[in-house]
Formats: C-alpha cells, structure tokens, sequence
C-alpha cells in the first residue's frame, strides 16, 4: 500500500476560494481609504462588462461597486475603492448578498463585520 504525503492530498475548492479572498484583504478596515460621495469608474481589470461607473449617492449603485470590488478587485483596488464607513455601514445586508468565501475571509479578519451583522439583524 502506497501512503499518501500531505502533498498529495486533494484541496478543497472552499479552502482555495478562501485563501483566495483572504490573500486580498486590507491589513486593517482603516486602511480603506475610498471615497465616501460621488461618481468612481472601476477599471476594466475589475469589471470588464457592462456598468463601470457607480454613483455612491446611490445606496444600489454603492452597493454594486462594494459586491464588485469584494468579488473581483485585488488589494491596492479594495484599499483605493472601499471605504472603511461604507463598509461597515453596508454590511449587514451586504454580507447576504456577496459569496459564502468572500463572507467569511472578511468576517474571520475582521469581526466587527460579524458583530455589527449580528448587532443591525
């Protein structure tokens, strides 16, 4: 019988997307420096089709940049993109709207996610 090396041990698809997301993460929600009003074009590297340009005055068109960015944006994106306010202020309904592997990159870096979820619902 041939053993098996941890090496050679399958990965799970939730622990990739997992590590995938958490690799991404700011250092702390202060370091979230993005615009809190106006208009904010995404680049083509984040949202390749379809709306590019979000209006933060409106609480939907926020909520879509926020999901995109989330989902798609790299470290320097979601630091120059998010606003650490916004975000917090979003989360409770973002956090059902937004992957299971997102959600939970986010909530285990950072609990005051998770405690001001349970905190509005």
């Amino acid at each position: 019988m041939v053993q098996q090396s941890p090496l050679d041990a399958p990965i799970a698809a939730a622990d990739v997307l997992h590590e995938r997301y958490a690799g991404r993460l700011p250092d702390a929600l202060e370091d979230l420096g993005g615009p809190e009003r106006g208009a904010v074009e995404l680049p083509l590297h984040i949202v390749w089709s379809g709306l590019r340009t979000y209006d933060l005055d409106r609480p939907r068109q926020c909520m879509g940049l926020y999901r995109t960015v989330l989902a798609e944006g790299q470290r320097d994106d979601i630091v120059r993109f998010l606003n650490r306010d916004l975000l917090l202020a979003q989360w409770p309904m973002m956090r059902i709207m937004i992957s299971r592997h997102v959600r939970e990159a986010w909530e285990s870096a950072f609990p005051e996610l998770e405690h001001g979820a349970s905190a509005a619902g």
